[in-house]
């Protein structure tokens, strides 16, 4: 090859490294986004508190998608007009170990307590907080951060879903909504333990998610997994397979006859 093939083969390899390298760039830029929007929050005693919320984005997770998969949200509000900024955070990976993915259902605040409800997105987060009945994760600001607590708790004159459940639509978000459009957002919601705050079990509570346990590397596998194996050697094969931790792999619980 002469001199010219040389230089036009060289050429030619900058060229397809250079637009390599925009592809990747536009692709992770394209890939992550965010929202975020203001609203005010009718607090129990009638009073109002404007929170803002903030959501990390990542890539669509479909084709057909019309809204990007949430990363994380982000909730700041001060409990009084001259109170103390305080933030509040979730995380929507499945793939971390901790419990997370939490939905806001309602913020307030009672003898200047905030308090909030939750419940899990998905039947991973489901299983990850340990399958709760009613299916809410409550928490209490105390001491200058959140810590969960029971049902009981939770102060009864909180009933009422009061915040945008989820985030809106990408196309129609504003930047700011009124306790009217907090409710017009959640006008379509008409599952009752998400417009209030249930205080007995419900008698199908999480009977769309099976019971799932992790490896613990991230994945998550039903509970009849560990059923549907023809011997105890099959099963020990099937958790090796899958990256299993040894306290995680349950073919020596009674889920599996060993004798076989």
């Amino acid at each position: 090859m002469g001199d010219c093939g040389m230089k036009l083969t060289q050429w030619i390899l900058r060229m397809l490294k250079t637009t390599i390298l925009i592809l990747a760039i536009g692709g992770a830029a394209s890939a992550c986004s965010s929202m975020s929007w203001k609203e005010e929050v009718l607090l129990h005693d009638g009073k109002k508190i404007v929170v803002e919320r903030f959501y990390n984005l990542g890539g669509y997770p479909a084709l057909d998608s019309r809204d990007r998969a949430a990363l994380d949200e982000t909730v700041t509000f001060k409990p009084h007009p001259t109170g103390k900024e305080i933030i509040w955070r979730t995380d929507f990976r499945d793939s971390v170990p901790e419990p997370n993915s939490l939905n806001l259902l309602l913020l307030d605040v009672v003898k200047d307590v905030p308090y909030i409800a939750t419940y899990p997105v998905g039947c991973i987060a489901y299983n990850k907080w340990k399958r709760p009945n009613p299916t809410y994760i409550f928490f209490k600001y105390e001491n200058e951060e959140w810590k969960q607590i029971p049902l009981a708790e939770f102060p009864a004159e909180l009933t009422r879903a009061n915040v945008i459940i989820g985030r809106p639509a990408t196309s129609s978000l504003k930047s700011f909504y009124t306790v009217k459009g907090v409710d017009d957002e959640n006008y379509d919601i008409h599952t009752p333990e998400y417009k209030t705050i249930l205080r007995e079990p419900m008698p199908k509570a999480g009977a769309y998610c099976p019971e799932m346990v992790t490896n613990g590397h991230g994945d998550w596998f039903s509970m009849d997994t560990f059923k549907g194996h023809p011997s105890y050697g099959a099963c020990l094969q099937f958790c090796k397979r899958n990256s299993f931790t040894e306290q995680n792999c349950l073919c020596e619980s009674n889920l599996i006859n060993k004798g076989k």
